[in-house]
């Protein structure tokens, strides 16, 4: 696979674009994007990619820096999945794509299901690895984000000063024999990358707008069944202590059309501990599935049919109601 880096200009704001391109000339069935998680970028995606080209792997794939992570610019900006599944549809358009597979981790998954919400007939198929955004439950570390003097503890707490502290024992870890796992440097990846004050910001700015103390705020159970005509692959790993794996379960279950896998050794990121099975995982989902197509009509028919059917149920109760001061004549 051949890598282009370029930087994209959208609304006056830059977006870091990774693309790689098919060894082959032309390219098979629609671009695969992939969306990293909060704090992240698009470098969680390295392993993942580095099997593609081992493996010939035949679809243009695109891997932006979402905006305030990575070489992407961090302004003072919405960062809500609402603006940021625009940007993707934005960075589609700007690469000449309509339609396109879309996989995101952590936060990235709960853009990738508002991106199918808001753009359903650009959306393919869904990938979701260890996703936001499907139930309450979420670790205290990230809910403590929503306490007051957040700010100030996580400037203290990361910072350029304490990177640079951490950096030098990890270093002196190495040079004795020690060694991280995979999934331990990027988490310390992900963490290093909220020294930047822009970063810190947008972090903290994300994080409150989908957490509260209780938990996730937003969720998007109640909208899964407008999904159900896109092929959906869960991915989750069986001791991710920063999003439960039942959520994963609780998805494939109103999912019934839906491919769920859990990576018994794997945590929060089973995409870096386990590259290659996750790469053939996305694969073999890519080539057993067909594409959605659906169009802003079939959408629309489903929302009324289901707000007949509610309606429909909430009259019950007042049947019932009325029924009871019925006598027999």
């Amino acid at each position: 696979m051949a890598l282009e880096a370029r930087t994209l200009t959208l609304h006056g704001q830059e977006i870091r674009l990774r693309e790689y391109l098919p060894s082959t000339k032309d390219s098979i069935g629609e671009p695969l994007v992939l969306l990293h998680g909060i704090s992240g970028s698009g470098d969680t995606w390295a392993p993942l990619l580095e099997h593609f080209e081992r493996t010939g792997f035949g679809r243009r794939v695109l891997v932006p820096d979402l905006p305030g992570h990575g070489d992407s610019g961090a302004p003072r900006a919405d960062y809500g999945l609402g603006a940021m599944a625009s940007v993707v549809r934005d960075v589609l358009a700007l690469t000449g794509n309509r339609h396109a597979t879309i996989a995101g981790h952590s936060l990235g998954g709960g853009i990738a299901m508002q991106f199918a919400y808001q753009f359903p007939e650009m959306c393919a198929r869904l990938v979701l690895v260890g996703s936001a955004g499907l139930d309450p439950q979420v670790t205290p570390v990230l809910r403590a984000t929503a306490l007051p003097g957040a700010t100030v503890t996580l400037s203290l707490a990361v910072n350029r000063g304490t990177v640079a502290i951490a950096r030098g024992l990890a270093a002196a870890c190495r040079s004795l024999g020690g060694k991280l796992s995979p999934e331990t440097r990027e988490l310390t990846r992900h963490l290093s990358s909220l020294s930047d004050p822009g970063r810190r910001r947008a972090f903290l700015f994300i994080a409150r707008s989908l957490i509260d103390l209780r938990g996730q705020r937003a969720s998007a159970i109640d909208k899964l069944y407008l999904a159900r005509e896109v092929p959906t692959l869960v991915v989750w790993g069986a001791h991710d202590q920063l999003i439960p794996v039942a959520h994963g379960r609780k998805t494939a279950e109103l999912l019934p059309n839906s491919r769920l896998t859990v990576f018994e050794n794997a945590k929060h990121f089973p995409h870096v501990a386990d590259p290659a099975r996750f790469g053939g995982e996305i694969e073999r989902f890519l080539a057993e599935t067909v594409p959605a197509r659906l169009s802003l009509d079939e959408v629309v028919e489903v929302l009324i049919r289901a707000s007949e059917a509610a309606e429909a149920l909430e009259k019950v109760p007042e049947k019932l109601s009325s029924g009871r001061h019925l006598r027999p004549a």
